[in-house]
């Protein structure tokens, strides 16, 4: 026997594991067929007979297939068994050939039931070895054989029980379809109930109808009379229809006449309403040219209204005239002169050329400017101007609060507005302007550019003449800012307002330290006719006058309040210089006076708003303020020219 040669045993518990699997596959392949076959056999009779055909086609193939499952699953089971013999054998073979040749750990009793043909004699070795050679030549021959046979029925195996998977894969799919058509089949039959329902309702509902046109055939012989009484009737109705007609007619002939003399009347009386604005407007145009052949110097009062922390307060010492919107009265109580104990009323009548009550809206005080204001683009010079006491609204009325809106842009905003849209406007007729801006204040005598953010040392701002003449004046050094757009003179006004010099007194938590002075530099070309135009719109806001006794200045701001009185001081002799017609004007006296030149006694239309305080305590200052107006009112300064030039 060859010792290194390995021999495949099989032992008998793994073969009879192997055969009780084989067993219980076949018992369950069996079980699932009967169990298709059997499947639900009472709800065969509900199926039609289509499906019936279809369900017992389907059991027979299943029948049929599993029939041959378990012939297959028999002859497999046979051969596997005839194996597990033949191994058996072999086993037991070798196993008494290790018994002969002494192999340790088999008894002899396991090889007595192997019959051995013919004994050698125990000193026979070589020839007890050559039989045992045969021997297992021929075990391992059959052993060969049987391993072979045994794959076979293996892949036998292997493919019965794919043709059993698909089985059931079929089955499965069957099934389904079965019940798709089951499901299918109680929907008709649903459909089937709804239909006969509907059909029974519809039975009724003939009925029902043929009961109403027979009614209705009875009624169509009654109204056929009807119809025939109606006829007459109609005939009737026809003729006086016609006499109708004819006085219709008639009727809508008068009131066509009628409509016609409505429409002639109302083109009469829009014709009378367009003649009635045009007077107005060419009113306001000879009121204009009026004032402006007198020369004066036009004067707006306006009262502010009470803050929030002054309601309460009545404003009694005004008055105001309900149909005269030019005068106002200021009523003062004094003492008397018959003794100290008793005091009496004393009426102070003013007229100007407009006075704005303290309820009047930024909107409304800028409509009466307007006007002037659009003579800028017209090429002429125009000087606005807001005076009055601290705390009396100039700086309202001019710039407008911190934040401003719609309703309270003050003048100088609604200005530069009113300017760029009218600009835009006469581009459609041949003019292109160019705007350049510019803005200082005057604190303490000295200018001071408010447009420069960070101001060097050193640079002096002084005022001259340009080319010789005082028609012309220009700040050296000022920052000139060409703008284009409204928005961006915006931006310079807020830049301006942050760096203008404010303090808090006495009289006013916020009062403006200095004079501000903001100028609109116009240059208009019409390429057209070849015309030229110039002019200058300065837009300025006067600080406050105040009083030491009531202000209670110290230091830098007693200083700020000395510097102010004396250049309106100057102001003051400015116009009574003017009005006195002087041959010397002292412009020079002061910065203020010396940059209102042009404005005061130049070429220019000039207007000054005086700004009063409602409370009672500053009456005093209201009634010097007034005055002042009036003087101002009176001044004659002459008719503006406009700055027209052929282009060149």
């Amino acid at each position: 026997m060859d010792g290194n040669k390995a021999v495949s045993v099989v032992r008998p518990a793994d073969f009879q594991s192997v055969t009780k699997k084989r067993k219980l596959q076949d018992e369950s392949s069996k079980n699932i067929g009967e169990n298709i076959v059997n499947r639900n056999p009472s709800r065969l009779p509900q199926l039609s007979l289509k499906r019936a055909a279809l369900s017992t086609s389907v059991n027979i193939n299943q029948t049929e297939t599993m029939k041959k499952v378990h012939s297959q699953s028999a002859s497999l089971s046979t051969t596997r068994s005839k194996v597990a013999l033949s191994q058996n054998g072999v086993r037991m073979a070798v196993a008494v050939k290790r018994t002969r040749t002494g192999v340790p750990g088999v008894s002899a009793a396991s090889t007595s039931t192997i019959a051995v043909p013919k004994r050698r004699p125990a000193w026979d070795l070589k020839g007890q070895l050559e039989d045992m050679k045969k021997r297992m030549s021929e075990y391992s021959i059959k052993l060969n054989a049987s391993e072979y046979q045994r794959k076979r029925l293996q892949e036998s195996d292997d493919l019965h029980t794919e043709h059993l998977s698909d089985a059931n894969s079929q089955i499965r799919d069957l099934e389904v379809k079965l019940q798709t058509l089951e499901s299918l089949l109680q929907s008709r039959e649903s459909e089937l109930v709804k239909y006969r329902s509907e059909n029974a309702a519809l039975l009724e509902t003939v009925k029902s109808y043929e009961a109403q046109v027979d009614s209705l055939n009875a009624k169509v012989g009654s109204l056929a009379a009807q119809v025939e009484e109606l006829s007459t009737l109609a005939e009737k109705t026809k003729s006086m229809l016609l006499c109708k007609e004819q006085e219709l007619v008639q009727k809508t002939l008068l009131v066509e006449e009628q409509q016609k003399i409505i429409v002639d009347q109302e083109h009469k009386l829009q014709n009378l309403e367009q003649t009635v604005t045009n007077l107005e407007l060419e009113r306001r145009t000879l009121h204009n040219t009026v004032q402006e052949l007198k020369g004066n110097i036009r004067v707006i009062c306006r009262v502010r209204p009470l803050l929030a922390s002054e309601k309460g307060r009545d404003v009694v010492h005004f008055q105001f005239l309900p149909h005269d919107k030019k005068a106002i009265s200021l009523i003062k109580q004094q003492e008397s002169r018959i003794g100290h104990s008793q005091k009496e009323e004393v009426i102070y009548n003013f007229s100007f050329d407009r006075v704005f009550q303290p309820m009047a809206k930024q909107e409304e005080v800028f409509e009466d400017i307007s006007q002037l204001v659009q003579s800028a683009l017209d090429g002429y010079n125009v000087c606005i101007f807001a005076y009055g006491q601290t705390g009396s609204g100039k700086t309202y009325t001019m710039e407008g609060p911190d934040t401003l809106t719609s309703e309270t842009k003050g003048m100088i905003p609604r200005a530069v507005d009113q300017l760029f849209c009218s600009g835009r406007k006469l581009e459609t007729m041949g003019w292109e302007y160019k705007f350049t801006a510019s803005f200082l204040e005057i604190y303490n005598e000295t200018i001071r550019d408010l447009l420069v953010i960070k101001p060097e040392k050193n640079v002096q701002y002084e005022i001259k003449q340009l080319n010789g003449t005082s028609d012309q004046l220009r700040v050296t050094n000022l920052k000139y800012v060409g703008v284009s757009r409204e928005e961006e003179v915006h931006k310079l006004i807020s830049l301006a307002k942050a760096n203008r010099s404010v303090a808090k007194t006495a009289m006013n938590d916020c009062s403006s330290r200095s004079h501000s002075v903001f100028q609109l530099h116009i240059e208009g070309i019409d390429s057209t006719h070849g015309i030229q135009c110039t002019s200058i719109l300065s837009l300025v806001d006067l600080a406050g006058s105040e009083r030491l006794d009531k202000s209670h200045s110290k230091g830098d701001r007693l200083r700020e309040t000395q510097a102010i009185n004396t250049s309106l001081s100057c102001l003051g002799h400015v116009i009574m210089s003017l009005t006195n017609k002087e041959s010397h004007i002292p412009f020079r006296n002061s910065k203020l006076t010396y940059l209102l030149q042009n404005g005061l006694g130049g070429n220019s239309k000039t207007l000054m708003f005086v700004n009063l305080s409602p409370l009672e305590e500053n009456c005093n200052e209201s009634v010097n303020t007034l005055r002042f107006a009036r003087q101002v009112n009176e001044c004659m300064i002459g008719t503006a020219q406009r700055n027209r030039n052929l282009a060149l």
